[in-house]
């Protein structure tokens, strides 16, 4: 066991732990279903048929109404990304900062 300031560490506690975790879960799991068989489940595709030829649902088409409805802030943000890595830091720096003086600045001054 090994002592600290914030309390003790126990390996043999941590495995002991994790043992009947690991039982637990093995219980909850053998509650289940056992004629579930992979193969057979079919993915929830909104409830519309599957289509029978390969396809590849795109993220936009997934959150379309996401987007759709943020709309506004999206094309500000399209705009402010601009794929260079010295504006990214530039914004880190510049926002970091703000944070700074808005946190730490009012305790120093009275």
């Amino acid at each position: 066991m090994l002592h600290t300031t914030g309390g003790y560490w126990d390996a043999v506690a941590w495995i002991v732990a994790f043992i009947v975790i690991a039982v637990v879960v093995y219980i909850i799991r053998g509650l289940g279903r056992r004629d579930f068989r992979k193969d057979s489940a079919e993915p929830f595709f909104s409830g519309v048929e599957l289509p029978t030829e390969k396809t590849h649902v795109k993220a936009s088409n997934i959150y379309w109404g996401f987007t759709d409805s943020l709309k506004g802030y999206y094309s500000i943000m399209k705009k402010m990304h601009d794929g260079i890595i010295n504006n990214y830091i530039a914004w880190f720096i510049a926002i970091s900062v703000l944070l700074f003086f808005v946190v730490f600045l009012p305790e120093v001054i009275p």
